[in-house]
């Protein structure tokens, strides 16, 4: 698997833009400053994308990291566009992912992607198009690993007949299971899963949430529960939270060392059940980045 000899828990770079993941936050030393933080402490995988800010975030890892730790994965993504604050829709014509990606390598300043996300299928452009030209750049060595961003199991089984899928990254927390079909999938066929929003964009954090008892008893935070129990529910699993404070980045990574007995997965899964309605375990919400339904093909 693509992220054997990497720390499981990564670090999600979205959160250190702006409002509605627009443009620069309030101060941009700080954002940088968690970075450098996230690979002190050890984290070997920075995941982040050219829609976040737009660009913004990847101008910071390049700012702040440079030149980077032989053992750093940094994986981008392509093919959204920003129309503005929380505003983002997917654009997969070939030249424009090509472009994507040669942008990418320049903000990072870097020769090869070690792992690029097609962001979204455009369901305007074929799969094949989309996924042919990420195939191209690979073979030009540009990208070295494939993965795939917020996709339905049909779309995970038709591109792997397609390209070597090496990541899926989808929407996956204790209280969202709807890519439960994929991750089981990924397991199958050895495909790192990154579960993005895995604390439920910080509804699984809220004081005295529905992990607040449950986490008191372990001597935890309710992050670091809802983080070991994605470390504990699939050995493909591969979180990467967000967060643009230092103190939660290790808080965070801290999460790893809380093993889970089988009762208690059982007991934080009851206690997310009883917290949300059918259809938000399902995740069948409408709205924005996060909740928008696979792109229909």
């Amino acid at each position: 698997m693509l992220f054997s000899s990497l720390n499981r828990i990564g670090f999600g770079s979205m959160q250190l833009t702006g409002p509605g993941h627009w443009a620069a936050p309030d101060n941009p030393d700080r954002a940088m400053q968690v970075l450098r933080d996230a690979v002190d402490a050890g984290v070997t995988h920075i995941d982040t994308a050219d829609a976040y800010g737009p660009f913004t975030a990847e101008k910071y890892i390049r700012k702040a990291l440079h030149p980077y730790p032989d053992d750093l994965v940094i994986a981008t993504k392509g093919g959204l566009t920003r129309q503005g604050p929380n505003r983002w829709a997917p654009c997969g014509r070939p030249e424009y992912l090509r472009q994507c990606v040669e942008m990418s390598l320049r903000r990072l300043q870097i020769e090869r992607i070690e792992l690029y996300y097609l962001h979204r299928i455009d369901p305007a452009v074929a799969m094949e198009d989309q996924l042919a030209v990420l195939s191209d750049m690979q073979a030009e060595g540009k990208i070295h690993h494939i993965g795939l961003s917020k996709v339905d199991l049909n779309q995970v089984q038709r591109a792997s007949e397609l390209i070597d899928v090496a990541a899926v990254q989808n929407k996956y927390n204790v209280s969202n299971l709807m890519f439960e079909e994929v991750l089981r999938y990924c397991e199958l066929a050895s495909i790192a899963f990154v579960p993005y929003a895995p604390l439920a964009s910080g509804r699984l954090v809220e004081p005295h949430g529905l992990l607040h008892e449950l986490a008191t008893q372990y001597s935890a935070t309710p992050a670091q529960l809802a983080l070991a129990w994605l470390l504990n529910r699939s050995p493909v699993m591969m979180p990467i939270p967000g967060t643009s404070s230092s103190a939660r980045l290790h808080e965070n990574l801290a999460a790893h060392q809380i093993n889970l007995t089988r009762e208690a997965m059982t007991a934080i899964e009851l206690a997310a059940a009883k917290a949300h309605s059918p259809e938000e375990r399902s995740g069948q919400r409408t709205g924005g980045y996060d909740d928008e339904p696979p792109a229909l093909l």
